[in-house]
């Protein structure tokens, strides 16, 4: 479908709650196609949430293939109205967001998670993920409400500028 321009904070779609997408239909595979094509263009990008390209809705892609931190990997996933059932174990590790691109800071997450959502066919899902995907899934859901790495950040001395490698 289409790229879309992906906003950087101090964008006001950032910071707010998405809402509930009520069904499954063009407009929401439409938006879906979207988010995964804008995916795939960026760099080093495993997830994207709606937010981040300017659609207050509870939508996100994933896909965490080949990354050298991933166990599982459920491959191209996008969900919408996905919510954390179950989550166990944080670690704390580095993250980035292309929403914050000159920052990464130090973020606990759970290592294992259950999370269900509804696919672009429409059918309920609940999947098992861990280590750097479980990491995926946590920061994009985060991105459906209204929040930033930096607002799950374990101390401010845990925010650094993104190394430039050339």
């Amino acid at each position: 479908m289409a790229v879309r321009p992906v906003l950087r904070l101090p964008e006001a779609v950032l910071k707010q709650p998405a809402m509930s997408v009520v069904g499954i239909d063009d407009t929401a595979r439409a938006l879906a196609q979207d988010l995964v094509d804008t995916m795939r263009v960026s760099p080093a990008c495993v997830g994207l949430a709606a937010p981040q390209i300017g659609v207050g809705l509870r939508a996100f892609a994933v896909d965490v293939s080949g990354h050298r931190k991933a166990r599982s990997c459920h491959g191209e996933l996008v969900l919408f109205n996905a919510e954390v059932v179950l989550a166990h174990g944080p670690v704390v590790a580095r993250e980035g967001c292309m929403s914050v691109p000159d920052l990464t800071g130090d973020v606990a997450r759970a290592t294992r998670l259950v999370v269900r959502g509804i696919t672009v066919d429409g059918e309920d899902r609940v999947l098992h993920v861990d280590a750097f995907e479980a990491r995926a899934f946590q920061h994009e859901i985060d991105h459906l409400d209204g929040l930033l790495f930096l607002d799950r950040v374990v101390s401010a001395d845990a925010v650094f500028h993104r190394k430039v490698y050339r």
